[in-house]
């Protein structure tokens, strides 16, 4: 596969840079489930902090091959990520610059391509990735207050936001807490068409809704259903719900 191919490239170009600690590899890599499709998540371990500095990210990135266009990820709170393109063959590729230190802290275990002294197998034998978890009540206190705001677009006739509502609380609430009830990461929506069960897939889907009043409050209906069932089945009496919702769902009775 061509991202195997690129990461074995990048790997070379790093492995006589004395600065670079080590390469490592995530995402769909570290279960096999590589395809044409996919991205390749590169992690490259530097001696120096160089992820404040994006001119000498992008004078590294240069280097692995014909980049076409590269930009940092401030949209997803991760000044240290490089969003980069390349071209001959075509790829998407991520490549996030960290410290040892930094290293210290990650999500999953990667696949190490480059360990100069075996700084990262230590730094991963003595450590622990840990993937976030939603935090239950901070759903649970703003759930209804998104439900109340959806419901206002809806009301005045601003369908497109309300879409993008819909969208927001799939991404951030649903498909989170719908891959926990099915044994999954909690990564958004996902994979969610081939990682939940059907009947879990049916009711994500209940969500969507089309550019309609009586559609867009369908699929608010469907998403408060939702949520009451995720609710009873993930969360623990630790949880105080919050007194909106029954005001909330009166509100959205006036509307239908």
């Amino acid at each position: 596969m061509i991202q195997q191919q690129f990461a074995l490239k990048v790997k070379e170009v790093l492995e006589h840079d004395e600065t670079i600690l080590g390469l490592a590899v995530a995402g769909s890599w570290l279960t096999d489930e590589i395809d044409e499709w996919s991205d390749l998540d590169l992690v490259v371990v530097t001696r120096e902090n160089l992820n404040a500095d994006k001119e000498k990210m992008m004078a590294y990135a240069n280097r692995f091959g014909n980049l076409l266009s590269g930009f940092t990820g401030e949209h997803v709170g991760e000044t240290r990520l490089l969003i980069c393109l390349y071209d001959e063959p075509l790829l998407h590729v991520d490549i996030k610059f960290v410290t040892a230190d930094e290293f210290r802290e990650r999500i999953e275990n990667p696949v190490l391509l480059l360990d100069r002294n075996n700084v990262l197998q230590d730094i991963i034998q003595s450590t622990k990735a840990s993937f976030p978890s939603p935090d239950f009540q901070w759903i649970e206190d703003r759930f209804w207050i998104w439900i109340h705001y959806g419901l206002q677009k809806i009301g005045r006739g601003e369908y497109f936001e309300a879409l993008d509502f819909m969208g927001f609380l799939r991404m951030s609430v649903f498909g989170p807490l719908l891959h926990l009830r099915n044994n999954n990461l909690p990564r958004g929506v996902r994979k969610v068409e081939t990682t939940l069960t059907a009947a879990d897939f049916k009711l994500l889907s209940g969500t969507i809704a089309i550019h309609e009043k009586e559609s867009l409050l369908t699929a608010v209906y469907n998403a408060t259903e939702l949520y009451k069932s995720l609710r009873i089945d993930l969360y623990d009496d630790q949880v105080s719900l919050n007194k909106a919702e029954v005001a909330v769902m009166t509100y959205f009775s006036s509307l239908r």
